[in-house]
């Protein structure tokens, strides 16, 4: 098997391209604190999404600062942000967009949906039909939009942060495996600890519920421009040793083979593995992949993919547990 490369090595000029990956961070942290406390964890996967040029689903009970904490996210980076409301009267265009008859020119014109803009927050996107959750699909993998057979390219970066009840509130559906499959990792965010939930009461309670993050101090910190540079600079400067390919592989390959799974991992979940890991990687100050960057994007990039076997979620049967047991049964590279 092939081993990993010496990482004691001197710094290259990888790592310096890297340098304001970290700077970014940094930044973008004491900005998004001014608005919301206690998501330090989840800003940093988000970010790290972001970087590898992915989308992000996050998933928790109303009322834990999902939604504000992506506003204050798209608020720091000085993109241009729009919001979604998904209900279950929501159209596909009123996504993506229509064409409107203008009489005074004589000739149907585009208006353009929210889903143009850099970043798409998609509040309680399970709340909408699968016709419409299925609008996404195109914009979320292509980058544009087709309408009229007109393609129209998004902005760019071109960022979607997906709010997602749990499944058993009512008034929800399920997700379509397709649908589920765009976004580069899910992240649960749940109840803050008590000593952050009583911070945020006593710091908070005095707000307007109206504040948006420009109200609450949120400063842009960063730019488009910026964030297509850091995006270039994590993908070709983070180097992946042939080992911990290998490693994925047999990660892949032990969800594909588990007894407990109806659906494992496919390719495109192995290669959102290693573009996640490589953003933690950046984030984290290094040029190269370890082992522990593998492990710790593998339930987020993994969870919301594999699909139980019906025996299994009868049980009670968590995807978690599943691939945690395949985590720790998997040979992992010296």
């Amino acid at each position: 098997m092939d081993t990993l490369s010496d990482t004691s090595a001197a710094p290259s000029s990888a790592d310096a391209a890297l340098q304001p990956v970290r700077e970014l961070r940094s930044r973008v942290g004491a900005e998004v604190a001014r608005a919301v406390h206690g998501l330090e964890r989840e800003l940093d996967l988000t970010l790290c999404v972001l970087l590898a040029e992915g989308h992000v689903l996050l998933e928790g009970p109303p009322g834990v600062a999902k939604t504000l904490f992506a506003r204050a996210f798209a608020a720091a980076l000085g993109l241009s942000f729009s919001r979604i409301q998904f209900t279950p009267d929501l159209m596909p265009a009123d996504v993506t967009g229509t064409s409107v008859f203008h009489p005074g020119q004589g000739a149907f014109l585009f208006q353009t949906g929210p889903v143009f803009a850099q970043v798409v927050l998609c509040d309680e996107i399970n709340r909408a039909p699968a016709k419409t959750q299925s609008a996404l699909l195109e914009a979320m993998q292509e980058g544009a939009t087709t309408e009229g057979g007109t393609r129209r390219a998004l902005p760019r970066p071109f960022f979607v942060i997906a709010t997602m009840n749990p499944i058993e509130h009512e008034g929800t559906y399920r997700l379509p495996e397709a649908q589920l499959d765009r976004f580069l990792a899910r992240l649960a965010i749940g109840y803050p600890p008590a000593d952050v939930e009583a911070r945020l009461l006593r710091e908070t309670h005095g707000r307007s519920p109206l504040a948006r993050p420009e109200d609450l101090g949120v400063r842009a910190v960063s730019n488009a421009a910026e964030i297509q540079q850091l995006c270039s600079a994590v993908s070709s400067c983070v180097r992946v040793e042939p080992a911990l390919a290998e490693y994925v592989v047999r990660l892949l390959g032990a969800t594909r083979k588990s007894p407990a799974l109806a659906l494992g991992s496919s390719p495109r979940a192995g290669l959102s593995l290693l573009r996640l890991a490589k953003s933690s990687a950046a984030l984290a100050g290094r040029d190269f992949v370890t082992p522990d960057d593998i492990k710790a994007a593998f339930l987020p990039t993994q969870g919301h993919r594999v699909v139980l076997e019906p025996a299994e979620e009868v049980e009670g049967t968590d995807a978690a547990a599943i691939l945690l047991r395949i985590l720790e049964t998997t040979e992992v590279p010296r």
